[in-house]
């Protein structure tokens, strides 16, 4: 696979953006404003607000200010700019989509892509009342790969800079929409091979006027800068990898800032000119997680529960050349600790205060000192937790842990495990998305709805 594969198309209009008469936030590209959530885990990556007023308890029938339902299939995360709501999905032009187990199993590959057409679909609603301002399909037609059955086609959260929503569907192509629906730039991309065909779901993340994504696939995998305004290759930096499903993360630490891209064979930090400037191997046999910063140090994990190494990395910045760490070592010069056995699989852990919290798969809890990777509490059993995807998040002193079936479980943060209360929202697919916060809102996708958290 070359980068000549990209192909790009003339910006088509949504014939429909004439008519809706939108108010758009002006800012300049790439700029951050304190109440927006504008990608994968909001400002930063971390999952964490400081000032947030969400109420705290929530049903179906309590605090909901507004509810609505989402078709197709979409694990993608919400993302929020101004006094709008984007989120992508999947429909199905004929049939239903074959039902997803929830939790850890085998057999949930699919060798054979379906004979059917399908509308990859950007919505944008208002944050205000939840209505659906417009829908644009960015693509149609049969799906060129497989899927795992617990996959979908908009896994990937898309980003925005307050101007243009970037879209990523990994096999289908990179859009740039602005926030009436208009498409502005379409980036084909080739169908890749990922392994045992499960799909793609690293999501794209943005830096001044570029956006960076990373297809590690079973081909030919890379990273590339892609021009926010043009749609136009920066570069691209081929990697020896194969397939991975963690979303890139910008540390911008107090050296310098880098692009940090985990990964099975080896994890990387690549400067903006896609240069490598380290490395270090010692992950699990697949790796998904979101890395963050928290107090200075870089935190990365790669958890598959079938695997013995399932390792959380803390570390400093600095770094050049080779750092991986020498057998029965737990630290070095640039990795202040490591815990061999402690990731999770699916969910990114999280920093709040002074202590990293792990939630992992199958209902699990377990917390560690941040700074020096000290056991705090070991692995506590929460409550009828099941199954969980989603990563948790934080916020006034309490930690928020979704779980597959739609339950939110609201645990205090401190020294002591504590479940303070469970919330209960219905959903007949999975829920499998991190939510997005603004202030007063919990803006939260479920398997089949968008529903929109407030005091009520």
């Amino acid at each position: 696979m070359t980068w000549s594969c990209f192909a790009m198309r003339s910006p088509r209009n949504n014939p429909l953006a004439t008519l809706l008469l939108l108010a758009i936030v002006g800012q300049p590209s790439g700029a951050t404003r304190g109440a927006d959530w504008m990608q994968l885990r909001g400002p930063n990556s971390t999952g964490v607000v400081q000032d947030a007023t969400f109420p705290e308890h929530w049903s179906e029938t309590e605090n909901i200010v507004w509810k609505q339902p989402i078709a197709g299939r979409g694990w993608s995360s919400p993302i929020v700019a101004g006094d709008r709501v984007f989120i992508t999905t999947v429909v199905r032009q004929q049939g239903e989509d074959e039902a997803a187990k929830p939790g850890l199993y085998f057999g949930g590959n699919r060798e054979e892509t379906e004979d059917v057409v399908l509308d990859w679909q950007l919505l944008c609603f208002r944050l205000g009342d939840g209505e659906l301002l417009w829908t644009e399909v960015l693509h149609s037609g049969k799906p060129p790969t497989p899927r795992h059955v617990k996959n979908s086609y908009a896994s990937e959260t898309p980003v925005s800079d307050g101007q243009h929503v970037y879209v990523l569907f990994g096999d289908v192509g990179l859009y740039s929409v602005d926030f009436q629906g208009n498409v502005v730039w379409t980036k084909e991309l080739p169908p890749c091979k990922t392994r045992y065909d499960w799909g793609t779901a690293a999501s794209p993340v943005l830096f001044e006027d570029r956006l960076y994504f990373v297809s590690d696939n079973e081909d030919a995998s890379y990273l590339a800068a892609i021009d926010t305004a043009t749609g136009d290759e920066v570069w691209r930096t081929d990697r020896d990898e194969k397939s991975n499903w963690s979303t890139p993360y910008i540390w911008q630490n107090s050296q310098r800032t880098e692009i940090i891209t985990p990964g099975t064979g080896r994890s990387r930090a690549y400067d903006l000119a896609g240069e490598l400037l380290y490395e270090w191997g010692g992950a699990s046999s697949i790796t998904i997680a979101t890395p963050y910063a928290a107090h200075g140090l870089l935190y990365v994990t790669s958890g598959y529960v079938g695997d013995k190494k399932r390792p959380i990395y803390a570390l400093r910045p600095g770094a050049s050349g080779d750092v991986s760490l020498e057998d029965d070592a737990v630290s070095n010069e640039h990795i202040a600790w490591f815990k061999p056995q402690a990731a999770p699989y699916n969910p990114s852990t999280i920093v709040y205060e002074d202590q990293l919290y792990v939630l992992y798969d199958r209902g699990l809890f377990a917390s560690y000192h941040a700074r020096t990777g000290a056991l705090v509490y070991d692995q506590q059993r929460i409550r009828n937790g099941r199954s969980f995807t989603a990563s948790p998040w934080a916020a006034n002193g309490k930690l928020y842990c979704l779980n597959e079936f739609g339950e939110t479980f609201v645990i205090k943060t401190g020294s002591e495990y504590e479940l303070l209360h469970v919330n209960q929202l219905e959903s007949k697919q999975l829920a499998m998305a991190t939510p997005a916060i603004v202030g007063s809102r919990l803006i939260l996708r479920t398997g089949d709805a968008l529903y929109c958290i407030g005091e009520k």
